[in-house]
């Protein structure tokens, strides 16, 4: 349980601040998915960068029981599938990077789903 607690403690107040910051600078956002998607060096960093992150949770907090420590266990894994498909299939992070600049609400339902998992992993990291 204290791995599980540092690592809420060091991602809750990251998901927090990103989530408002897609709350109140969408379209910032909306330009800078548009110029990371054009560079193929961005897209491969990103996915190793991704990968490195993704992986360094799974081997230090895989843990798949039903309490809020799964929510790592999960952040963990989805890096790892991102990262692998970033690397490996890059078109299809483009392809979703479109649909995504095509509908605007999407930048706001993910800053609201950031703030959520960032408000109970801080809430469970520091408070709990």
């Amino acid at each position: 349980m204290p791995t599980s607690i540092f690592i809420a403690k060091l991602l809750g107040p990251i998901y927090v601040l990103v989530g408002i910051a897609l709350l109140t600078k969408a379209q910032m956002f909306r330009t800078i998915l548009q110029e990371f998607v054009r560079s193929q060096v961005l897209l491969y960093l990103a996915g190793f960068l991704g990968l490195l992150a993704g992986l360094a949770l799974v081997l230090t907090h895989n843990v798949w029981m039903l309490h809020w420590p799964l929510i790592i266990t999960l952040i963990g894994w989805a890096s790892v599938v991102r990262a692998v498909v970033t690397i490996f299939q890059p078109q299809q992070i483009v392809l979703l990077a479109s649909k995504i600049l095509e509908h605007r609400a999407i930048f706001y339902g993910a800053g609201a789903a950031n703030l959520l998992v960032g408000l109970v992993l801080s809430y469970f990291g520091y408070a709990a």
